[in-house]
């Protein structure tokens, strides 16, 4: 794609950053659309993540910031303005700078996970749902899928609080639903969702006990190293739906166009023109 002096510029900030796949989903389409944007991957360690952030909108060119892991959860605190879905998420994965100069935040990743799941003929109404991980990407899951009307949800993270906070953020909003937290013990749920990294290195362990998980069980994955992660494939085995880490993002991104002002499009487009690679 050619890049000029009035090309505006897409922040894509994490750490690491070899698992991306935004900017070959992205690029591919503005090219494709005559859009003179690109979306450029920034390698940043959380310890440098709050200035970097702000530096990047100093930059006149700059239309705004995908946010990803492990940054979603501190960027909230570095917003002038949030939507109501970062707040109950207590996460974000989107920026841009108002007319005024304020960063203003929102989250896609559950809309996009959600949205998915609908798609693919997933019956989200009165379920009950496991998820394992309850950073940036598995809080703003939870909280979309409370919004769709879940029976039950049970949370689930390495550090319990995290968990727990999340828990009353959702019962403080969504009364009705019921939460526990504490066990990532996926028997007895109707939809199973790793919401961890666990899947971005050779080697590392199961998020959960994937021989507990019913064949009946909808499972969803988050994690974009691989089209297939040891995860998706053991629950293959067991006979479950899933759904691929990439396809929460191919969901979410026109949701992403129209808040940094681009034209929108439909997942199929971009899955028509976008040029993944494992």
């Amino acid at each position: 794609m050619k890049i000029t002096g009035t090309t505006a510029l897409i922040a894509h900030i994490g750490f690491p950053t070899h698992a991306f796949k935004a900017p070959m989903i992205y690029n591919p389409w503005f090219e494709k659309a005559g859009v003179d944007a690109v979306v450029v991957p920034m390698s940043c360690e959380p310890a440098h993540y709050p200035a970097f952030l702000r530096a990047v909108f100093l930059l006149a060119n700059s239309r705004g910031a995908l946010v990803t892991m492990p940054h979603k959860v501190s960027t909230v605190a570095l917003l002038d303005e949030a939507s109501p879905t970062v707040r109950i998420a207590g996460a974000c994965n989107a920026v841009r700078r108002s007319a005024d100069g304020k960063l203003q935040g929102d989250m896609f990743d559950g809309e996009g996970f959600v949205r998915g799941l609908l798609r693919k003929g997933c019956v989200l109404s009165g379920v009950r749902v496991l998820v394992v991980g309850c950073g940036g990407v598995g809080s703003a899951i939870a909280a979309s899928l409370a919004q769709a009307g879940i029976g039950s949800i049970t949370l689930f993270d390495a550090r319990p609080e995290s968990a727990d906070e999340l828990g009353a953020r959702l019962k403080a909003h969504y009364p009705a639903l019921v939460v526990t937290t504490g066990s990532n013990d996926p028997a007895g749920h109707d939809v199973v969702v790793n919401g961890t990294p666990l899947g971005m290195n050779e080697g590392d362990p199961m998020p959960m006990d994937v021989s507990r998980i019913a064949p009946e069980a909808f499972v969803g994955e988050v994690v974009m190293k691989s089209e297939m992660t040891a995860f998706l494939k053991a629950a293959q085995a067991r006979g479950c739906r899933f759904q691929i880490g990439s396809d929460m993002l191919f969901e979410q991104i026109p949701a992403y166009l129209e808040f940094f002002g681009f034209p929108s499009t439909t997942p199929e487009e971009l899955r028509a023109v976008a040029r993944l690679s494992y």
